[in-house]
């Protein structure tokens, strides 16, 4: 049987933790550049790029498609917005696909609450998006410092995780200022679904496209609604690739 998740709005959290209401404390650092937190960066890094060859290759079953696609700006910083439907494998499939060390992604607030692993993400490049406009400003400032320090830096705009979902959701433009304001290359990351060989898995197949980089000619703002767009659009193309439903979610009028 095929599992049901009822939603009211495309915007809903359908998965719930127990740490949604943690907040950020006020001294908290967003990037870890001591020598002995580099040390452990870097061994945190190397450890999640093992489990990601494990569990996305592995367990996963996924195929990367377009990868190639980063090779040429792999010495410089850049952007990849994602499809957020796999919980474990978001989490973990980037190190794959960009350089493990050079590795940033933005993440809500609520997992730094989450026991032994919280505090572990900022080593591993997770940047919290905040809860305050100072904190807003902190996280610019950190994106602005890895991008020019050849940070890959993945997004996903659709900011809640729905497990398994075959179609892209509405996002907003605003996660989009990030490569206009540090003139870097934005790349789509779309997962899709397809019918297992065997069991009721899902085989995964993720296509990279891009680069997208818009026309500096247009004001900041055209170019943020520009890049939003290519990219939405990439992403919808390829959602459409998906032949196989593990989880029906089901909308319900208010």
């Amino acid at each position: 049987m095929v599992k049901t998740i009822y939603y009211t709005e495309p915007t809903d959290d359908v998965v719930q933790s127990a740490h949604q209401d943690f907040q950020l404390q006020d001294d908290f650092r967003w990037l870890r550049t001591k020598p002995a937190e580099r040390c452990w960066s870097w061994m945190i890094r190397g450890g999640a790029k093992a489990f990601a060859y494990l569990y996305t290759y592995g367990w996963r079953r996924a195929k990367i498609v377009g990868q190639a696609k980063l090779q040429p700006y792999q010495n410089q910083g850049y952007f990849v917005y994602g499809n957020h439907t796999q919980p474990v494998n978001d989490v973990f499939m980037p190190f794959l696909i960009g350089q493990a060390q050079h590795f940033y992604a933005l993440a809500a607030p609520a997992n730094w609450g989450i026991p032994i692993i919280g505090p572990l993400l900022s080593y591993g490049g997770a940047l919290p998006v905040g809860n305050s406009l100072h904190q807003t400003a902190q996280l610019l400032k950190a994106v602005q410092t890895v991008s020019r320090h050849q940070g890959h830096v993945f997004i996903y705009p659709e900011a809640h995780v729905w497990p398994n979902y075959t179609e892209i959701r509405p996002f907003p433009d605003t996660s989009f200022r990030f490569p206009i304001k540090n003139q870097r290359p934005a790349f789509a990351m779309t997962t899709t679904y397809q019918k297992p060989r065997w069991g009721k898995k899902p085989r995964l197949t993720v296509f990279i496209d891009g680069p997208f980089i818009p026309d500096q000619n247009l004001s900041l703002k055209k170019q943020q609604s520009w890049l939003h767009d290519q990219i939405q659009a990439a992403m919808i193309s390829r959602a459409r690739l998906s032949n196989y439903e593990a989880i029906k979610y089901i909308q319900e009028r208010r």
